[in-house]
């Protein structure tokens, strides 16, 4: 059994700075790298995919609502072709950090309020596929919602994503909050293993959920995003030794 761990990160700006990025990435398999949007910018961009190169850790865009003040996690009204447009704009910014360091582009991931809106919004989830075809790289998304049906109709790969360091509502989603508090890293660690190994979690009040576990996300901006990513390779390792 093979599970990748991706972390949402490079999300600093400017002066502004946001979960240690170089700590993580031993830690990590895969850098969901912020396009300008939620979080990071040129300098910050540039930084984290010379940190993805230098660790080996591949490089994906990780695109967002254009809200800057709210760190992508507040919703907005946008139509098909201009969220296409944003998203497009955002991975093309990337692309050119990552041609500049002769990395490959490995993936996409919407950011915060944009994948929750993907997940359940036909119009919201075609424009996350109409800028996947353009690069031809796999989609992070939630199983069983409109990111796999849409993304699977569309002809795009779909990599199912679970969250260790976020809880999930009764229905299977994530509760997306604007700012994360600390986890428990072993108890996160736990969550990973069961979501890899039984395809199950236990939502934020006790019902059992079915869940698919091909990447496991952890944030940067968790306060104790290191100690958590730790715990979570850790888990996953045991796992694949079992």
């Amino acid at each position: 059994m093979t599970v990748e761990i991706n972390c949402d990160m490079g999300e600093s700006f400017g002066l502004y700075k946001f979960g240690d990025d170089e700590k993580l990435m031993p830690f990590i398999t895969q850098a969901n790298i912020a396009c300008g949007f939620h979080g990071s910018d040129p300098n910050h961009m540039r930084r984290t995919v010379e940190l993805a190169k230098k660790y080996d850790v591949a490089a994906g865009a990780h695109f967002s609502l254009p809200d800057l003040p709210g760190f992508g996690r507040r919703e907005m009204k946008i139509d098909r072709e201009e969220m296409a447009n944003i998203i497009i704009y955002q991975i093309g910014a990337l692309k050119g950090f990552l041609d500049q360091a002769g990395v490959e582009l490995s993936h996409l991931k919407p950011h915060g309020a944009l994948y929750g809106m993907a997940a359940r919004m036909e119009h919201i989830a075609h424009a996350v596929a109409d800028a996947a075809l353009i690069y031809d790289v796999p989609v992070f998304g939630l199983a069983g919602t409109l990111h796999e049906e849409i993304y699977g109709e569309r002809g795009v790969e779909f990599h199912a994503e679970f969250f260790a360091d976020l809880d999930y509502d009764d229905e299977g989603g994530l509760i997306i909050t604007r700012e994360h508090e600390a986890v428990d890293p072993a108890a996160a660690g736990r969550r990973a293993a069961e979501a890899a190994r039984d395809g199950k979690v236990m939502s934020v009040n006790g019902i059992p959920l079915k869940v698919r576990a091909e990447t496991i996300c952890i944030h940067s901006d968790t306060p104790n995003a290191v100690d958590v990513a730790a715990a979570v390779k850790q888990a996953l390792g045991e796992l694949e030794a079992a």
